[in-house]
Protein backbone atom coordinates (compact mmCIF):
# COMPACT_ATOMS: atom_id res chain seq x y z
CA UNK A 1 0.00 0.00 0.00
CA UNK A 2 1.34 3.10 -1.10
CA UNK A 3 1.97 6.14 1.38
CA UNK A 4 -0.96 8.05 -0.30
CA UNK A 5 -3.35 5.05 0.09
CA UNK A 6 -1.97 5.20 3.97
CA UNK A 7 -3.02 8.47 4.45
CA UNK A 8 -6.26 8.36 3.00
CA UNK A 9 -7.13 5.35 5.35
CA UNK A 10 -6.07 6.44 8.67
CA UNK A 11 -7.52 9.96 7.45
CA UNK A 12 -11.06 7.99 6.61
CA UNK A 13 -10.91 5.79 10.08
CA UNK A 14 -9.40 8.53 12.49
CA UNK A 15 -12.72 10.50 11.40
CA UNK A 16 -14.88 7.48 11.22
CA UNK A 17 -13.95 6.81 15.06
CA UNK A 18 -14.60 10.51 16.41
CA UNK A 19 -18.08 10.73 14.75
CA UNK A 20 -18.73 6.88 16.29
CA UNK A 21 -17.85 8.92 19.69
CA UNK A 22 -20.40 11.50 19.41
CA UNK A 23 -23.12 8.80 18.27
CA UNK A 24 -22.04 7.01 21.26
CA UNK A 25 -23.05 9.61 23.05
CA UNK A 26 -26.54 9.59 21.97
CA UNK A 27 -26.72 6.49 23.47
CA UNK A 28 -25.90 8.16 27.02
CA UNK A 29 -28.39 10.53 26.33
CA UNK A 30 -30.79 8.08 26.11
CA UNK A 31 -29.57 6.44 28.72
CA UNK A 32 -29.97 9.52 31.25
CA UNK A 33 -33.29 9.88 30.01
CA UNK A 34 -34.54 6.60 30.26
CA UNK A 35 -33.66 6.41 33.87
CA UNK A 36 -34.91 10.00 34.84
CA UNK A 37 -37.76 9.73 32.57
CA UNK A 38 -40.12 9.51 35.67
CA UNK A 39 -38.96 13.17 37.67
CA UNK A 40 -41.89 15.49 36.61
CA UNK A 41 -40.91 18.89 37.80
CA UNK A 42 -43.52 20.28 40.26
CA UNK A 43 -43.22 23.65 41.96
CA UNK A 44 -41.71 23.71 45.18
CA UNK A 45 -42.01 25.61 47.22
CA UNK A 46 -45.31 27.46 46.16
CA UNK A 47 -45.13 30.56 44.91
CA UNK A 48 -46.29 33.84 47.57
CA UNK A 49 -48.29 35.83 44.81
CA UNK A 50 -48.33 35.99 41.18
CA UNK A 51 -45.64 38.82 39.74
CA UNK A 52 -45.54 41.66 37.05
CA UNK A 53 -44.22 39.37 34.28
CA UNK A 54 -43.50 41.63 30.98
CA UNK A 55 -43.80 39.36 27.40
CA UNK A 56 -41.33 40.82 24.97
CA UNK A 57 -42.06 39.81 21.60
CA UNK A 58 -39.02 41.05 19.10
CA UNK A 59 -39.67 40.42 15.45
CA UNK A 60 -38.15 41.66 12.36
CA UNK A 61 -39.87 41.73 8.57
CA UNK A 62 -42.70 39.36 9.85
CA UNK A 63 -45.55 40.77 7.82
CA UNK A 64 -47.28 37.88 7.47
CA UNK A 65 -47.15 35.85 11.13
CA UNK A 66 -47.21 39.65 13.13
CA UNK A 67 -50.65 39.75 13.69
CA UNK A 68 -51.55 35.97 14.90
CA UNK A 69 -48.48 36.27 17.25
CA UNK A 70 -49.70 39.72 18.96
CA UNK A 71 -53.09 38.50 18.92
CA UNK A 72 -52.15 34.69 20.42
CA UNK A 73 -50.23 36.76 23.01
CA UNK A 74 -53.21 39.45 24.51
CA UNK A 75 -54.91 36.12 24.98
CA UNK A 76 -52.77 34.87 27.55
CA UNK A 77 -54.67 34.18 30.96
CA UNK A 78 -52.63 36.24 33.48
CA UNK A 79 -54.32 38.90 35.59
CA UNK A 80 -54.08 41.88 33.07
CA UNK A 81 -52.97 44.52 36.20
CA UNK A 82 -49.64 41.97 36.29
CA UNK A 83 -48.84 41.35 32.44
CA UNK A 84 -46.89 43.88 30.26
CA UNK A 85 -46.68 43.00 26.25
CA UNK A 86 -43.59 44.53 24.69
CA UNK A 87 -43.68 43.92 20.78
CA UNK A 88 -39.91 44.77 19.88
CA UNK A 89 -40.18 45.59 16.11
CA UNK A 90 -36.88 46.16 14.23
CA UNK A 91 -38.55 46.18 10.90
CA UNK A 92 -37.93 47.93 7.78
CA UNK A 93 -40.95 47.03 5.84
CA UNK A 94 -45.30 46.66 6.12
CA UNK A 95 -44.47 44.77 9.30
CA UNK A 96 -44.43 48.29 11.31
CA UNK A 97 -48.26 49.01 10.03
CA UNK A 98 -49.14 45.34 10.58
CA UNK A 99 -47.59 45.36 14.12
CA UNK A 100 -48.83 49.13 15.04
CA UNK A 101 -52.59 48.09 13.87
CA UNK A 102 -52.36 45.06 15.99
CA UNK A 103 -51.24 46.77 19.42
CA UNK A 104 -53.40 49.47 19.10
CA UNK A 105 -56.45 47.14 18.62
CA UNK A 106 -55.18 44.93 21.82
CA UNK A 107 -54.55 48.28 24.07
CA UNK A 108 -58.21 49.29 23.01
CA UNK A 109 -59.25 46.45 25.01
CA UNK A 110 -57.67 47.33 28.05
CA UNK A 111 -54.03 45.14 27.49
CA UNK A 112 -51.05 46.78 28.93
CA UNK A 113 -49.28 46.46 25.36
CA UNK A 114 -46.93 48.66 24.12
CA UNK A 115 -45.07 49.02 20.07
CA UNK A 116 -41.50 49.83 20.80
CA UNK A 117 -39.73 50.10 17.30
CA UNK A 118 -35.81 50.44 16.54
CA UNK A 119 -34.39 52.27 13.46
CA UNK A 120 -30.78 50.86 14.48
CA UNK A 121 -30.54 46.98 14.85
CA UNK A 122 -27.30 47.08 16.74
CA UNK A 123 -27.30 43.28 18.55
CA UNK A 124 -30.20 42.34 16.45
CA UNK A 125 -32.47 40.46 18.16
CA UNK A 126 -30.01 40.57 21.64
CA UNK A 127 -29.99 43.88 21.19
CA UNK A 128 -33.68 44.63 20.83
CA UNK A 129 -34.45 42.23 23.67
CA UNK A 130 -32.03 44.40 25.72
CA UNK A 131 -33.48 47.67 24.72
CA UNK A 132 -37.07 46.40 25.79
CA UNK A 133 -35.60 45.39 29.31
CA UNK A 134 -34.71 48.58 29.95
CA UNK A 135 -37.66 49.72 29.93
CA UNK A 136 -39.75 46.48 30.99
CA UNK A 137 -42.02 46.67 34.27
CA UNK A 138 -41.97 43.04 35.07
CA UNK A 139 -39.97 41.10 37.41
CA UNK A 140 -40.28 38.47 34.99
CA UNK A 141 -39.62 38.10 31.51
CA UNK A 142 -41.31 35.84 28.61
CA UNK A 143 -40.63 36.05 25.27
CA UNK A 144 -41.97 34.53 21.91
CA UNK A 145 -40.47 34.85 18.25
CA UNK A 146 -43.22 35.87 15.60
CA UNK A 147 -43.70 32.17 14.26
CA UNK A 148 -45.49 30.98 17.37
CA UNK A 149 -48.70 30.56 19.04
CA UNK A 150 -48.43 30.28 22.78
CA UNK A 151 -51.14 28.67 24.58
CA UNK A 152 -53.55 30.64 27.24
CA UNK A 153 -52.22 28.58 29.92
CA UNK A 154 -48.54 29.66 29.31
CA UNK A 155 -47.89 31.65 32.16
CA UNK A 156 -50.29 29.77 34.47
CA UNK A 157 -48.13 26.61 34.11
CA UNK A 158 -44.19 28.64 34.46
CA UNK A 159 -44.67 31.01 36.43
CA UNK A 160 -45.07 28.71 40.20
CA UNK A 161 -41.89 27.49 39.56
CA UNK A 162 -40.22 30.90 40.30
CA UNK A 163 -41.29 30.05 44.02
CA UNK A 164 -37.49 28.49 44.06
CA UNK A 165 -35.92 31.47 44.31
CA UNK A 166 -32.73 30.09 42.72
CA UNK A 167 -34.69 29.45 39.49
CA UNK A 168 -33.52 31.14 36.64
CA UNK A 169 -35.79 29.72 33.77
CA UNK A 170 -37.98 27.89 32.45
CA UNK A 171 -38.44 26.12 29.49
CA UNK A 172 -41.86 25.04 27.47
CA UNK A 173 -41.51 22.47 24.40
CA UNK A 174 -42.27 23.60 20.86
CA UNK A 175 -44.86 21.89 18.87
CA UNK A 176 -45.18 22.32 15.10
CA UNK A 177 -48.73 23.70 13.63
CA UNK A 178 -47.53 22.60 10.24
CA UNK A 179 -45.47 19.84 11.00
CA UNK A 180 -47.41 17.30 8.10
CA UNK A 181 -46.81 20.04 5.56
CA UNK A 182 -44.30 18.04 3.84
CA UNK A 183 -41.32 15.58 3.94
CA UNK A 184 -38.95 18.35 5.44
CA UNK A 185 -41.68 20.19 7.74
CA UNK A 186 -42.31 16.54 9.12
CA UNK A 187 -38.73 15.43 9.29
CA UNK A 188 -37.88 18.90 10.72
CA UNK A 189 -40.72 17.95 13.62
CA UNK A 190 -39.04 14.87 14.49
CA UNK A 191 -35.26 16.68 14.74
CA UNK A 192 -36.91 19.22 17.22
CA UNK A 193 -38.70 16.67 19.24
CA UNK A 194 -35.47 14.85 20.05
CA UNK A 195 -33.81 17.75 21.21
CA UNK A 196 -36.39 18.86 23.71
CA UNK A 197 -37.68 15.75 24.74
CA UNK A 198 -33.88 13.41 24.68
CA UNK A 199 -31.49 16.30 25.29
CA UNK A 200 -33.34 18.31 27.33
CA UNK A 201 -35.16 16.01 29.27
CA UNK A 202 -31.65 14.15 29.78
CA UNK A 203 -29.93 16.83 30.97
CA UNK A 204 -32.69 18.76 33.18
CA UNK A 205 -33.38 15.71 34.82
CA UNK A 206 -29.85 15.02 35.41
CA UNK A 207 -28.62 18.15 36.92
CA UNK A 208 -26.49 18.77 33.50
CA UNK A 209 -26.57 22.12 31.89
CA UNK A 210 -29.37 22.69 29.19
CA UNK A 211 -30.12 25.82 26.67
CA UNK A 212 -33.01 28.30 26.93
CA UNK A 213 -34.16 28.28 23.20
CA UNK A 214 -34.68 31.67 22.32
CA UNK A 215 -38.52 31.97 22.33
CA UNK A 216 -41.17 30.03 24.22
CA UNK A 217 -39.44 30.53 27.92
CA UNK A 218 -39.21 33.16 30.89
CA UNK A 219 -36.43 34.43 32.86
CA UNK A 220 -36.02 35.78 36.30
CA UNK A 221 -34.83 39.28 35.45
CA UNK A 222 -32.08 39.43 37.84
CA UNK A 223 -30.96 36.39 36.53
CA UNK A 224 -30.58 38.10 32.85
CA UNK A 225 -28.62 40.75 34.79
CA UNK A 226 -26.43 38.54 37.12
CA UNK A 227 -25.61 36.54 34.39
CA UNK A 228 -24.34 39.58 32.70
CA UNK A 229 -27.37 40.31 30.26
CA UNK A 230 -28.21 39.89 26.45
CA UNK A 231 -24.71 40.24 24.74
CA UNK A 232 -24.64 40.15 20.69
CA UNK A 233 -20.94 39.07 20.09
CA UNK A 234 -22.62 35.27 18.95
CA UNK A 235 -25.32 34.87 16.83
CA UNK A 236 -27.21 32.45 19.84
CA UNK A 237 -27.38 34.73 22.48
CA UNK A 238 -30.12 32.29 24.19
CA UNK A 239 -27.42 29.72 24.74
CA UNK A 240 -24.49 32.16 25.23
CA UNK A 241 -26.86 33.47 28.04
CA UNK A 242 -27.96 30.02 29.15
CA UNK A 243 -24.32 28.93 30.04
CA UNK A 244 -23.03 31.85 31.85
CA UNK A 245 -26.33 32.01 34.14
CA UNK A 246 -25.61 28.42 34.73
CA UNK A 247 -22.11 28.95 35.59
CA UNK A 248 -22.93 31.40 37.86
CA UNK A 249 -25.45 28.65 39.78
CA UNK A 250 -28.69 29.64 38.66
CA UNK A 251 -31.02 26.80 37.87
CA UNK A 252 -33.52 26.11 35.19
CA UNK A 253 -36.57 23.81 34.31
CA UNK A 254 -37.69 21.99 31.20
CA UNK A 255 -41.42 21.59 31.25
CA UNK A 256 -41.63 18.64 28.16
CA UNK A 257 -45.93 18.56 28.73
CA UNK A 258 -46.21 22.29 28.01
CA UNK A 259 -46.12 22.99 24.41
CA UNK A 260 -46.11 26.03 22.69
CA UNK A 261 -47.14 25.63 19.27
CA UNK A 262 -44.62 27.13 16.11
CA UNK A 263 -44.22 27.10 12.56
CA UNK A 264 -41.52 25.54 11.20
CA UNK A 265 -39.88 26.21 8.03
CA UNK A 266 -41.28 25.26 4.77
CA UNK A 267 -38.74 26.59 2.11
CA UNK A 268 -35.41 24.73 2.10
CA UNK A 269 -33.03 27.83 1.92
CA UNK A 270 -35.30 28.95 5.22
CA UNK A 271 -34.21 25.73 6.68
CA UNK A 272 -30.81 26.08 5.92
CA UNK A 273 -30.07 29.68 6.92
CA UNK A 274 -32.03 28.74 10.29
CA UNK A 275 -29.36 25.57 10.87
CA UNK A 276 -26.48 27.91 9.62
CA UNK A 277 -27.15 30.41 12.43
CA UNK A 278 -27.56 27.80 15.28
CA UNK A 279 -24.39 25.94 14.13
CA UNK A 280 -22.44 29.25 13.49
CA UNK A 281 -23.79 30.36 16.92
CA UNK A 282 -23.11 27.27 19.18
CA UNK A 283 -19.38 27.51 17.90
CA UNK A 284 -18.95 31.06 18.43
CA UNK A 285 -20.23 30.31 22.02
CA UNK A 286 -18.22 27.09 22.43
CA UNK A 287 -15.25 29.11 21.79
CA UNK A 288 -16.50 32.04 24.84
CA UNK A 289 -17.54 29.64 27.05
CA UNK A 290 -16.06 26.33 26.98
CA UNK A 291 -12.81 27.17 28.69
CA UNK A 292 -14.32 28.79 30.98
CA UNK A 293 -16.52 25.97 32.14
CA UNK A 294 -13.27 23.95 31.80
CA UNK A 295 -11.81 25.79 33.76
CA UNK A 296 -14.41 25.50 36.87
CA UNK A 297 -14.98 23.54 39.58
CA UNK A 298 -18.09 22.21 38.25
CA UNK A 299 -18.01 18.19 38.37
CA UNK A 300 -16.84 16.31 35.65
CA UNK A 301 -19.81 14.73 34.26
CA UNK A 302 -21.55 18.83 33.80
CA UNK A 303 -18.35 19.53 32.05
CA UNK A 304 -18.42 16.38 29.72
CA UNK A 305 -21.55 16.87 28.77
CA UNK A 306 -20.96 21.11 28.28
CA UNK A 307 -18.25 19.58 26.14
CA UNK A 308 -20.54 17.71 24.02
CA UNK A 309 -23.34 19.86 23.64
CA UNK A 310 -21.05 22.79 22.16
CA UNK A 311 -18.61 21.17 20.25
CA UNK A 312 -21.11 18.94 18.31
CA UNK A 313 -21.37 20.93 15.51
CA UNK A 314 -17.37 20.63 14.77
CA UNK A 315 -18.95 16.94 13.48
CA UNK A 316 -20.27 18.77 9.86
CA UNK A 317 -16.93 19.70 8.82
CA UNK A 318 -15.70 15.90 10.17
CA UNK A 319 -18.56 14.98 7.93
CA UNK A 320 -17.72 16.91 4.86
CA UNK A 321 -13.84 14.92 5.12
CA UNK A 322 -15.58 11.80 5.31
CA UNK A 323 -17.40 12.10 2.25
CA UNK A 324 -14.77 12.91 0.10
CA UNK A 325 -12.77 10.13 1.39
CA UNK A 326 -15.29 7.26 1.39
CA UNK A 327 -14.63 6.34 -2.07
CA UNK A 328 -11.32 6.41 -2.52
CA UNK A 329 -10.85 4.49 0.74
CA UNK A 330 -13.72 2.01 -0.74
CA UNK A 331 -11.72 1.28 -3.51
CA UNK A 332 -8.35 1.09 -1.92
CA UNK A 333 -10.00 -1.41 0.48
CA UNK A 334 -11.79 -3.39 -1.74
CA UNK A 335 -8.01 -3.96 -3.54
CA UNK A 336 -7.34 -5.07 -0.50
CA UNK A 337 -9.90 -7.46 0.30
CA UNK A 338 -13.59 -7.10 1.19
CA UNK A 339 -13.40 -8.68 4.75
CA UNK A 340 -11.46 -6.00 6.24
CA UNK A 341 -14.38 -3.42 5.18
CA UNK A 342 -16.45 -5.54 7.02
CA UNK A 343 -14.76 -6.25 10.13
CA UNK A 344 -13.53 -2.58 10.47
CA UNK A 345 -16.00 -0.25 8.62
CA UNK A 346 -19.37 -1.53 9.15
CA UNK A 347 -19.13 -1.37 12.82
CA UNK A 348 -17.55 1.72 12.85
CA UNK A 349 -20.59 2.64 10.51
CA UNK A 350 -22.97 1.26 12.63
CA UNK A 351 -22.01 2.52 15.39
CA UNK A 352 -22.25 6.13 13.83
CA UNK A 353 -25.49 5.83 12.43
CA UNK A 354 -27.65 3.31 14.08
CA UNK A 355 -27.21 5.55 17.56
CA UNK A 356 -28.96 8.43 15.49
CA UNK A 357 -31.81 5.85 14.61
CA UNK A 358 -32.31 4.77 18.10
CA UNK A 359 -32.30 8.46 19.26
CA UNK A 360 -35.11 9.97 17.20
CA UNK A 361 -36.60 6.17 17.55
CA UNK A 362 -37.20 6.83 21.54
CA UNK A 363 -38.31 9.83 20.98
CA UNK A 364 -41.20 9.18 18.91
CA UNK A 365 -42.06 6.36 20.79
CA UNK A 366 -42.22 8.91 23.84
CA UNK A 367 -44.50 11.02 22.75
CA UNK A 368 -46.91 9.30 20.21
CA UNK A 369 -48.61 5.94 20.04
CA UNK A 370 -48.21 5.66 16.06
CA UNK A 371 -44.37 5.68 16.79
CA UNK A 372 -44.21 2.54 14.21
CA UNK A 373 -45.53 4.24 11.28
CA UNK A 374 -43.42 7.14 11.89
CA UNK A 375 -40.05 4.99 11.61
CA UNK A 376 -40.65 5.65 8.04
CA UNK A 377 -39.22 8.96 7.70
CA UNK A 378 -36.02 7.80 10.34
CA UNK A 379 -33.76 7.23 6.31
CA UNK A 380 -34.45 10.47 5.10
CA UNK A 381 -34.23 12.19 8.84
CA UNK A 382 -30.67 10.66 8.36
CA UNK A 383 -30.28 11.71 4.95
CA UNK A 384 -31.18 15.35 5.37
CA UNK A 385 -28.35 15.67 8.74
CA UNK A 386 -25.83 14.24 6.79
CA UNK A 387 -27.06 16.74 3.48
CA UNK A 388 -26.38 19.99 5.84
CA UNK A 389 -22.86 19.02 6.23
CA UNK A 390 -21.66 21.74 3.77
CA UNK A 391 -23.82 24.46 4.84
CA UNK A 392 -23.15 24.04 8.71
CA UNK A 393 -18.90 23.15 7.58
CA UNK A 394 -19.59 26.98 6.27
CA UNK A 395 -20.86 27.94 9.79
CA UNK A 396 -18.36 26.49 11.75
CA UNK A 397 -15.79 28.26 9.41
CA UNK A 398 -16.98 31.22 9.64
CA UNK A 399 -17.37 31.16 13.76
CA UNK A 400 -13.57 29.95 13.61
CA UNK A 401 -12.44 32.13 11.50
CA UNK A 402 -14.26 35.14 13.18
CA UNK A 403 -16.46 36.41 10.36
CA UNK A 404 -18.97 38.45 10.59
CA UNK A 405 -22.60 37.94 9.55
CA UNK A 406 -25.92 39.40 10.77
CA UNK A 407 -28.68 37.76 12.86
CA UNK A 408 -30.07 35.99 9.50
CA UNK A 409 -34.05 35.63 10.94
CA UNK A 410 -35.50 32.63 9.41
CA UNK A 411 -38.71 33.79 7.35
CA UNK A 412 -42.49 32.28 8.29
CA UNK A 413 -44.93 32.42 6.06
CA UNK A 414 -47.80 31.57 7.58
CA UNK A 415 -48.31 27.71 6.99
CA UNK A 416 -50.80 26.05 8.90
CA UNK A 417 -52.26 23.56 6.51
CA UNK A 418 -51.60 21.60 3.81
CA UNK A 419 -53.34 23.74 1.19
CA UNK A 420 -51.24 27.17 2.57
CA UNK A 421 -49.24 28.30 -0.18
CA UNK A 422 -45.30 30.55 0.23
CA UNK A 423 -44.59 30.88 -3.52
CA UNK A 424 -45.33 34.37 -4.43
CA UNK A 425 -45.01 35.87 -1.06
CA UNK A 426 -41.54 37.76 0.27
CA UNK A 427 -38.40 37.18 2.20
CA UNK A 428 -37.17 34.04 -0.08
CA UNK A 429 -33.61 33.71 0.47
CA UNK A 430 -31.00 33.11 -2.52
CA UNK A 431 -28.05 30.48 -2.54
CA UNK A 432 -25.71 30.72 -5.53
CA UNK A 433 -22.02 27.88 -4.93
CA UNK A 434 -23.83 25.74 -1.77
CA UNK A 435 -26.36 23.67 -3.85
CA UNK A 436 -23.97 23.70 -6.72
CA UNK A 437 -21.32 21.85 -4.33
CA UNK A 438 -24.31 19.80 -3.00
CA UNK A 439 -25.64 18.19 -6.02
CA UNK A 440 -21.58 17.50 -7.12
CA UNK A 441 -21.12 15.32 -3.77
CA UNK A 442 -24.69 13.59 -4.72
CA UNK A 443 -23.26 12.80 -8.16
CA UNK A 444 -20.13 11.69 -6.85
CA UNK A 445 -21.90 9.44 -4.51
CA UNK A 446 -24.11 8.06 -7.00
CA UNK A 447 -21.17 7.11 -9.22
CA UNK A 448 -19.71 5.64 -5.98
CA UNK A 449 -23.12 3.51 -5.17
CA UNK A 450 -22.66 2.40 -9.25
CA UNK A 451 -18.95 1.43 -8.15
CA UNK A 452 -20.10 -0.74 -5.57
CA UNK A 453 -23.32 -2.39 -7.24
CA UNK A 454 -20.43 -3.27 -10.42
CA UNK A 455 -18.03 -5.12 -7.98
CA UNK A 456 -20.54 -6.58 -5.14
CA UNK A 457 -19.70 -4.52 -2.24
CA UNK A 458 -22.98 -4.80 -0.84
CA UNK A 459 -22.40 -3.48 2.44
CA UNK A 460 -21.57 -0.45 2.23
CA UNK A 461 -24.44 0.69 -0.34
CA UNK A 462 -27.42 1.32 2.75
CA UNK A 463 -24.40 4.25 3.65
CA UNK A 464 -23.26 5.31 0.57
CA UNK A 465 -27.44 5.59 -0.16
CA UNK A 466 -28.00 7.74 2.74
CA UNK A 467 -25.23 10.42 1.80
CA UNK A 468 -26.12 10.43 -2.00
CA UNK A 469 -30.23 10.96 -1.44
CA UNK A 470 -29.06 13.47 1.15
CA UNK A 471 -26.68 15.67 -1.05
CA UNK A 472 -28.85 15.51 -3.66
CA UNK A 473 -32.25 16.21 -2.21
CA UNK A 474 -30.16 19.13 -0.38
CA UNK A 475 -28.91 20.51 -3.36
CA UNK A 476 -31.94 20.10 -5.88
CA UNK A 477 -34.86 21.56 -3.81
CA UNK A 478 -32.52 24.90 -2.56
CA UNK A 479 -32.34 25.26 -6.33
CA UNK A 480 -35.70 24.35 -7.27
CA UNK A 481 -37.46 25.98 -4.23
CA UNK A 482 -35.17 29.36 -5.13
CA UNK A 483 -36.69 29.51 -8.40
CA UNK A 484 -40.00 28.29 -7.76
CA UNK A 485 -42.96 30.86 -9.04
CA UNK A 486 -41.96 33.66 -11.74
CA UNK A 487 -43.46 36.85 -10.24
CA UNK A 488 -40.80 36.46 -7.51
CA UNK A 489 -38.02 38.88 -7.64
CA UNK A 490 -35.06 36.98 -5.59
CA UNK A 491 -32.57 39.88 -3.67
CA UNK A 492 -29.15 38.80 -4.89
CA UNK A 493 -27.25 36.36 -2.28
CA UNK A 494 -24.48 38.60 -0.03
CA UNK A 495 -21.16 36.94 0.98
CA UNK A 496 -22.57 35.63 3.86
CA UNK A 497 -25.29 33.47 2.09
CA UNK A 498 -23.07 32.00 -0.84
Amino acid sequence: MSPQETLILATYFFVLVILAVYGWHRYYLVYLYMKSKDKHPVPSPPIEALPVVTIQLPIYNEMYVADRLIDAVCQIDYPRELLEIQVLDDSTDETRIVAERAVQRNAGHGIDITYLHRTDRTGYKAGALEAGLKVAKGEFVAIFDADFIPTVDFLRRTVPFFGDPKIAMVQARWGHINQDYSLLTKVQSILLDAHFVLEHGARNRSGLFFNFNGTAGIWRREAIGDAGGWQHDTLTEDLDLSYRAQLRGWKFIFLPDLIAPAEVPVEMNSFKSQQHRWAKGSIQTCRKLLPRILRSDLPLHVKAEAFFHLTANFNYPLMCVLSVLMAPSMVIRYNMGWYEMLLIDVPLFFAATASVANFYMVCQRELHADWMTRLKYLPFLMSIGIGLAVNNTRAVFEALLNKESEFARTPKYHIEAQTDEWIGKKYRQSFVAQPIIELALGLYFTATVFYALANGIYGTLPFLVLFQVGFLYMGLMSIVQQYAGDEVVLNPATEEEV
